[in-house]
């Protein structure tokens, strides 16, 4: 089962998700907002502030004190299998 280690939200409902293998994938998670347990992240700045990750994977901290019940998460396998792999967009290129 893959982990997710890290998270990075960019503005755009995307999340960079670095998994424990050393890949790195870009989420869409535009197309769930406004459906079921996703219409509590109503904002860009919820979005952004309560990306975080809980359970081994990209998960939102809907009640700030990183209670692994009290958040809404995705499941790790199917970031992997749906996320597009990217290079490291932290990382700074050496020229």
């Amino acid at each position: 089962m893959k982990t997710v280690i890290q998270v990075y939200p960019r503005n755009d409902f995307k999340v960079y998700v670095y998994f424990d293998d050393g890949k790195i994938k870009l989420y869409d998670v535009a197309p769930l907002l406004g459906k079921g347990v996703f219409q509590k992240i109503s904002t860009i700045n919820e979005f952004i502030e309560k990306c975080t990750v809980l359970n081994g994977t990209l998960a939102w901290d809907l009640g700030g004190n990183f209670d692994p019940f009290k958040c809404i998460d995705i499941d790790p396998e199917s970031l992997y299998e749906k996320g597009q792999e990217v290079s490291d967009p932290l990382k700074k290129s050496v020229a």
